[in-house]
């Protein structure tokens, strides 16, 4: 696995299914881990501290190295299995834990996720990802989507989904079927992780990111800002992505009645 594609994290919305061309080409692709130098956390907050334009014209001055400056590629991000999430992210209206307004749904049918990736592309999008409000897919339930994927490649549109962890016998079952990238954010740094979600562990987290990689399956992978970790805790996220040897992307915020932990009467941290 050579790609580790940042991303800008999508929060699924009541009534709203389907986010469109959201998604640039990124350095991410670019860069090898033999020819990547490490970031320590101080390295990156000194990014951090650089003015805004300054930080812009480094940043832009790096992505021109790579690609063409003014071409984006465009996604679609569906919901194709929307709400009842047994984890407690957090920032996740998905969770079945909070008041969020989001109804748990059924697995959708292929014809109607087919119908969703032609309109996609119709409209212009190269890439279709599909995501699933799990903890984990169970054995059959991954055979469903498998078959999407299948299908959705059949269109001539690259594919994605983000279904939770996974075992190396379902990377390896979403490889044959054609996928080409898997979503799986780390969420935040190991050190405030504790602070968003007690479901699951980090390493449960790392361990599906390797799953997926031996698998031969391309990584999107990336963070969540806002969520009242500090500028430090901001870093960590993005050194403990650089330990892969790639560059991550980070996110969305929390989202409105799902929960963030901190002392009450305090506002989160900047």
């Amino acid at each position: 696995m050579d790609n580790l594609e940042s991303q800008i994290t999508w929060a699924n919305k009541p009534g709203n299914r389907t986010a469109q061309a959201h998604t640039s080409t990124t350095v991410a692709q670019a860069v090898s881990p033999q020819a990547a130098q490490r970031w320590s956390v101080a390295q990156i907050e000194a990014l951090f501290a650089l003015p805004f334009n300054d930080l812009m014209f480094q940043a832009q001055t790096v992505h021109r190295q790579h690609f063409d400056a003014n071409a984006v590629q465009r996604s679609t991000l569906l919901s194709i299995k929307t709400g009842g999430c047994p984890e407690d992210c957090a920032y996740c209206p998905q969770s079945a834990k909070y008041d969020t307004g989001v109804d748990a749904e059924k697995l959708m049918p292929l014809q109607d996720v087919l119908q969703a990736a032609q309109a996609a592309k119709d409209q212009g999008a190269s890439r279709f990802c599909m995501g699933a409000a799990w903890r984990s897919p169970k054995d059959h339930q991954l055979e469903q989507v498998a078959k999407m994927v299948s299908e959705v490649k059949k269109l001539g549109l690259e594919t994605c989904v983000t279904l939770g962890m996974l075992q190396a016998r379902q990377a390896a079952a979403l490889r044959d079927a054609g996928l080409d990238y898997y979503n799986h954010n780390l969420d935040t740094s190991p050190e405030f992780y504790g602070d968003i979600i007690s479901t699951r562990t980090y390493q449960d987290r790392l361990d599906t990111l390797e799953r997926v990689r031996d698998a031969g399956i391309k990584v999107c992978c990336g963070g969540i800002v806002g969520m009242g970790e500090t500028q430090t805790n901001r870093a960590e996220l993005i050194a403990q992505l650089d330990q892969y040897g790639r560059t991550p992307g980070i996110g969305a915020h929390q989202q409105p009645g799902s929960r963030r932990r901190h002392t009450a009467g305090q506002p989160p941290r900047a």
